[in-house]
């Protein structure tokens, strides 16, 4: 059983899944859904649909350089069955990909820094663009105040 990844978006293709079509050349193209074999056939080019890897790789939005995608790579050579071999691939797997979502973690956390000193910055030009707005609604606040402060003190006297 052998895991394929869709031409178009990159997501995986299961065994019974999804299509493949193969050209004039004998190229095959495996797609995930319906969805993906129609783009192609639109010639609609990945890096510029919003939704596949291709374009979040490019617009740097994904990591694209990283060693634990060399272990996705596939591999033809056929291997003799060895049960202690197939534990220690599976555990090396599943170390691979607690590495990976680590390093996505901090590949996220590093795009973000920068953007939350933006928002920041933007979201004071705003206030201050729209000051006028926001001082007479900051005054009938300290206006409410005072008043229940005073009503506060005519109760304590009375």
């Amino acid at each position: 059983m052998r895991i394929e990844k869709c031409y178009f978006c990159s997501s995986p293709c299961y065994p019974g899944h999804g299509m493949k079509f193969v050209r004039n050349d004998s190229k095959t193209f495996r797609f995930c859904r319906s969805k993906c074999h129609r783009n192609f056939n639109k010639k609609r080019n990945p890096r510029k649909v919003a939704w596949t890897k291709a374009y979040r790789k490019t617009r740097g939005k994904e990591m694209s350089v990283d060693g634990t995608f060399e272990f996705e790579a596939r591999r033809n050579r056929p291997v003799k069955y060895d049960r202690d071999l197939v534990g220690k691939t599976i555990g090396a797997m599943q170390r691979v990909q607690e590495i990976r979502e680590a390093r996505e973690v901090d590949f996220y956390n590093d795009r973000m820094k920068d953007a939350k000193a933006q928002k920041k910055k933007e979201a004071r030009v705003e206030i201050e663009k729209g000051m006028e707005l926001v001082r007479p609604a900051a005054g009938k606040l300290k206006e409410g105040v005072a008043r229940k402060g005073m009503e506060e003190s005519k109760v304590k006297k009375g």
